[in-house]
């Protein structure tokens, strides 16, 4: 823990007279929920919630409602925090975020003529390590499917979401999430994808029925189970709904001893995976995912578990 000398941080600044009193003190926590406010009036509410978080995480390394100072915020104090990040258990892609969106902050500060720029995260690591995502097998697949999960049904509900992802070609779930019953019509699926507005049209097949059956609400525009109430805030409804399903599907994962954690994002992998296996060319699997360029799929399949390959390897082995 720093033993540098703190003040309170306050929790928000909607106030021009607030924001004024938060850049004359100079607070890094505060200034940086200014910023979170802002971004929420722009409607960017992801990076919100990636500054957010990184100042949370950061808030509780200063021992809770404590802040300090843009001019206090040096390359020794970073290190102190990074090392304690690791003492959490935490690996560095993670430690890298909350550090990456720190200096994101920090440099808006810096831009305001807050403070001079001390490079406080020089020394700390800021990168992204390439980490190789698995992806699901046919089998795993069709024992997920097969579980009789009629005794628990957050569990049967978390599964089907994962296979409807599945038979809509790896669909994300936020783009699930949003999906309305509009949007399916004479046999087809069309959406635009969240993430980069591209828009996709799927041939509408009996398993996706079935599930969408399963969940038949009158009351509601939306197609699958996720967001429930058309009235309230919808990305609270998804987030929410994404950690418990997750949730849930890690212990599905255990009932099919499942090598990898299962998470509704593994069923995009899978589909990738399985496609790539079934000999379906780059530029089929990069139109089906709504990448912008086959070059996105290649990288995005590289990533993927490399059992095929260390299979042919070891035949090489093995053959001298």
């Amino acid at each position: 823990m720093t033993t540098l000398k703190t003040k309170p941080c306050h929790s928000s600044a909607t106030s021009k007279k607030s924001k004024k009193r938060i850049y004359k003190k100079r607070l890094f926590c505060s200034f940086g929920r200014t910023i979170v406010e802002q971004l929420k009036n722009l409607g960017k509410d992801r990076l919100a919630e990636t500054y957010t978080s990184a100042l949370n995480s950061f808030q509780n390394f200063l021992g809770g409602k404590k802040d300090v100072r843009l001019e206090r915020m040096n390359t020794k104090l970073m290190q102190k925090y990074e090392v304690y990040l690791k003492s959490n258990g935490l690996v560095p892609n993670t430690t890298s975020f909350y550090m990456r969106n720190l200096r994101a902050i920090y440099n808006r500060g810096v831009e305001k003529q807050l403070t001079k720029d001390h490079m406080p995260f020089k020394h700390v690591y800021t990168g992204i390590e390439k980490t190789k995502k698995r992806a699901a097998t046919v089998q795993i697949i069709r024992q997920i499917r097969d579980l009789d999960l009629s005794s628990n049904t957050q569990l049967e509900q978390a599964r089907d979401i994962f296979l409807f992802s599945f038979y809509t070609r790896g669909m994300s779930f936020i783009d699930m999430a949003y999906l309305k019953k509009s949007n399916l019509r004479n046999g087809t699926l069309t959406y635009r994808r969240q993430k980069t507005g591209q828009k996709l049209n799927i041939k509408w097949e009996k398993p996706m029925q079935d599930i969408v059956d399963k969940y038949r609400n009158p009351d509601s525009p939306f197609l699958l189970p996720i967001i429930h109430n058309k009235y309230k805030n919808k990305r609270k409804q998804y987030l929410t709904a994404i950690h418990l399903i997750n949730m849930r599907l890690k212990r599905i994962g255990k009932l099919v001893n499942s090598p990898i954690a299962l998470t509704t994002y593994v069923a995009r992998h899978g589909w990738a995976s399985i496609a790539k296996s079934q000999n379906i060319p780059i530029s089929v699997i990069s139109e089906a995912m709504g990448h912008d360029s086959e070059s996105t799929t290649r990288i995005y399949l590289a990533s993927l578990d490399t059992t095929i390959v260390d299979q042919a390897n070891s035949t090489v082995i093995h053959s001298i």
